[in-house]
């Protein structure tokens, strides 16, 4: 348990977590008037994230969680600061008794929420928080440090989309690299082309792995291919020691750009994998929500026409799941032959990858196209970069 009190004309605020899976957080001042009872859902049993310190126009401070899990706390200390009555307070909680909320400062001011069933998993790796829940309408759901990185219901939309949008784009592809997708959700579309002989997976984390396996065997089905090697480590110290020109194909499945996958977005991993392709070589890597973060495109776009001599593009497909509902995909080429991201030249349809006993889910050679289709704001912007 912890707790905070701060005080400023008598009137004190305290903030009480108790660390269990449903965290109850209750506001109070000390004339014994109650704001609002929160519930939220952590990633682990401990309160494992940094604390940090919210300053309030009042004087007030609030001692919250490093991923803003308590900014909805913050905001009815504020009005209740400002002389809003505890009644008008009311839904100023994101998060609901029972449900998930993803909060994070990826997107500020908004949440969406999961009912809970039940919880099958916690731990704590070397490297973040990992959950496990059964949710009521979305399957099992697997959640780091706080985000939600697939759900039984619609990871087709990701997984398929992020894989055979580059796979579609080159004829015969014979060796690939994953960086991440520790899932194994890649692995399993990767291993639909028949033309493919090796694939290799960097992943840092083995619990993430070792949880798919158990709770998600349908997503981690992709280890069990004989064509697959596991590699347990950095990702970027993986790729710089790639010799040149060894793969055909990239795929990156990374997490967002803050913490340790920060470099995951940057020029200089980007001319790593570069240099790990083949002439005409392809690579497909996580690329954001327009609605959310084109300021973060906009510097990957940058970055990835200045190191790839080829064709550069920005997809994007829709996963009800993660925020804004939609999610976003670097496409890039090296300098050799031209590949043209927007017309599969190795459709699902003649290449024997989609059948009637593995069909696919969402994936298709007209939502392929489709997926480089742009609404004009984003257009603007990424074209614009061309310059």
């Amino acid at each position: 348990m912890m707790k905070n009190q701060e005080h400023k004309s008598r009137r004190e605020f305290v903030l009480i977590f108790k660390a269990n899976p449903f965290t109850e957080l209750f506001c109070n001042y000390i004339n014994g008037e109650r704001i609002g009872s929160f519930r939220l859902v952590l990633a682990s049993k401990r309160l494992i994230a940094r604390s940090t310190h919210f300053p309030l126009q009042s004087g007030f401070g609030v001692l919250g969680f490093e991923r803003g899990v308590v900014m909805a706390a913050a905001a009815a200390a504020k009005k209740l600061e400002n002389g809003v009555s505890a009644s008008e307070s009311d839904g100023i909680s994101s998060v609901i008794p029972g449900w998930f909320s993803e909060i994070s400062q990826m997107w500020p001011g908004e949440a969406h929420s999961l009912k809970v069933e039940k919880i099958l998993f916690q731990g704590k790796s070397d490297y973040q928080n990992v959950m496990v829940f059964q949710s009521s309408t979305y399957g099992k759901v697997l959640v780091l440090d706080g985000v939600i990185q697939l759900t039984e219901r619609d990871e087709c939309a990701y997984q398929e989309m992020i894989t055979h949008l580059p796979l579609c784009s080159i004829p015969n592809p014979k060796k690939v690299l994953v960086i991440g997708g520790g899932d194994g959700g890649v692995l399993r579309e990767v291993a639909r082309h028949s033309s493919v002989e090796k694939i290799d997976i960097c992943e840092i984390d083995k619990m993430v792995v070792d949880v798919s396996k158990e709770f998600f065997p349908r997503v981690a089905i992709g280890y069990e291919d004989p064509r697959v090697t596991l590699h347990v480590g950095d990702g970027v110290a993986f790729l710089k020691a790639v010799p040149e020109g060894t793969y055909d194909a990239v795929i990156v499945d990374s997490s967002d750009p803050i913490g340790p996958a920060q470099e995951l977005f940057e020029k200089p991993f980007f001319a790593s994998v570069a240099k790990a392709l083949r002439p005409g070589g392809v690579v497909c890597t996580q690329a954001e929500s327009i609605w959310l973060h084109m300021k973060i495109i906009e510097d990957i776009v940058t970055n990835c026409r200045q190191v790839f001599k080829g064709s550069v593009n920005y997809a994007w497909t829709t996963v009800p799941t993660y925020p804004s509902g939609v999610i976003g995909f670097m496409l890039c080429s090296t300098e050799g032959p031209p590949v043209d991201f927007k017309h599969p030249v190795n459709p699902v349809e003649v290449n024997g990858i989609d059948t009637p006993n593995n069909p696919l889910k969402f994936y298709n050679s007209e939502i392929h196209s489709a997926a480089f289709c742009l609404p004009s704001f984003a257009k603007k912007i990424i074209d614009s970069k061309a310059n």
